[in-house]
């Protein structure tokens, strides 16, 4: 590099265990189990060979069902993402350990005991993807029930977040606990927290929000955003959304990182690479998904239409039944019209329409070809790296970690090798300040 040269920004990769998902290929034949440990250390050790800054777990609290019947793609079940995330700090060095848990249905002092105890574990890896939870059908299986409301979702995460902090800066040094005495309208926590100051002080915090109250939330309170924003334009406007929002909350634009979650089809060829991500689409959508991604739609029971066959000629119901509490689509008819004017255009049918309108962003083609888009993403400021989501379980990273990795590194923009211990210090994240004790006089 000459001297006036200025370096590449660098890219930033995350591994998301497929799990149970839209992603997800049971199919193939080289898919393997989805709660066998063995599973998951091949994953998290293939993103570390990568050094890559994370691996992350989703959680579910609950199978999905639909008008009583259970998703084809959520019959295997769902681990708990701590209890495998502590495992997975005995047999990784570097790699951060990103679970996913909900702020609607846990409390504050009991999860960060669990976050602390892992970053402990881990000698300070630990992150936690803070979400919500929107529907009365996942609170059924929780004492209090029923689902909240988004405005009060955000503002109970909001304060699960900040009493979770106070609890970590209970321990500020060595010395005994600070008291805590918290009383807010969602909790009212008071005693002293029992574990030590874990080596990050604060866990790192993934977010995943993106209604404006998502966005605010992060820019305010979040260090990674796991965002579906993943083509060039469109993220490029959310990446300067949420970052001009930073200052007001008395942050920089590093202290952020946005990261989309995207999939990846490699091949030796264009040609060959977009069959193969034809061919992965269609495992990926079967007939039952494909009929219920529509209902959630039309707001009725389509069960006796052919997914092979044209969409309903009926408009949706805006009153329609979805399930217990779920959220329900803005504008379902524009949504449909959408839908029916592709449909149209290209003679889809109902699984194709649903194939080419729900799937993720992917870079497709040749390894260089996804070396360079994805460079030109984060050059271009449209991400400062990605969450990558493999169709397989558990080798679904091997090809993207020996043949991408390499030429993102000789184009200078990927590490070759970790220079820190933290997570922190993959991310470029500061340290959270640490309280200052006050003297008794």
């Amino acid at each position: 590099m000459s001297p006036t040269a200025v370096p590449r920004k660098q890219i930033h990769l995350a591994a998301h265990f497929p799990g149970v998902n839209n992603t997800t290929v049971w199919a193939d034949d080289r898919s393997g189990s989805q709660i066998d440990f063995a599973s998951f250390v091949h994953l998290a050790r293939t993103a570390e060979r990568g050094l890559f800054d994370f691996f992350f777990l989703a959680e579910g609290l609950r199978l999905r069902e639909h008008k009583g019947r259970i998703h084809d793609l959520d019959v295997l079940g769902r681990p708990e993402s701590l209890t495998v995330l502590s495992a997975l700090a005995a047999v990784t060095e570097r790699l951060g350990l990103a679970g996913t848990v909900s702020a609607t249905f846990n409390e504050p002092y009991e999860l960060a005991r669990r976050l602390a105890s892992l970053d402990h574990l881990s000698a300070g890896r630990a992150a936690w993807n803070v979400v919500t939870t929107s529907d009365a059908f996942t609170g059924e299986n929780f004492r209090r029930g029923g689902f909240l409301d988004r405005a009060d979702r955000y503002t109970r995460a909001a304060e699960f977040l900040a009493t979770a902090r106070e609890l970590w800066d209970s321990r500020a040094d060595s010395g005994p606990p600070l008291p805590v005495d918290h009383h807010g309208p969602h909790f009212t926590v008071r005693g002293a927290f029992g574990v030590p100051r874990s080596p990050q002080g604060h866990p790192v915090i993934i977010q995943a929000g993106d209604s404006p109250e998502g966005r605010e939330f992060a820019a305010s309170a979040a260090d990674v955003i796991f965002t579906r924003h993943s083509g060039l334009e469109a993220g490029r406007a959310f990446y300067a959304d949420v970052k001009r929002r930073l200052p007001a909350y008395g942050r920089r634009p590093a202290d952020l990182k946005i990261m989309p979650g995207v999939t990846y089809v490699l091949g030796d060829t264009p040609a060959e690479a977009q069959e193969h991500a034809a061919e992965i689409r269609r495992q990926q959508v079967s007939p039952q998904t494909a009929l219920l991604t529509l209902e959630q739609v039309w707001g009725v029971d389509l069960s006796s239409y052919d997914p092979d066959g044209p969409l309903p000629d009926i408009d949706p119901d805006p009153h329609g039944e979805l399930a217990q509490g779920r959220v329900r689509i803005a504008d379902p008819r524009a949504v449909a019209d959408r839908w029916r004017a592709l449909s149209r255009a290209k003679g889809l049918s109902i699984r194709e329409t649903v194939i080419e309108t729900t799937g993720r962003q992917s870079f497709i083609g040749t390894p260089q070809d996804v070396a360079r888009e994805m460079d030109a993403f984060v050059q271009g400021g449209a991400a400062d790296g990605f969450i990558l989501v493999p169709h397989l379980t558990p080798g679904g990273l091997d090809p993207f970690v020996e043949r991408v990795v390499p030429l993102l590194q000789g184009r200078g923009a990927y590490r070759t090798e970790y220079t820190g211990t933290t997570l922190r210090s993959h991310l470029g994240l500061p340290d959270p300040a640490r309280p200052v004790r006050k003297v008794q006089t």
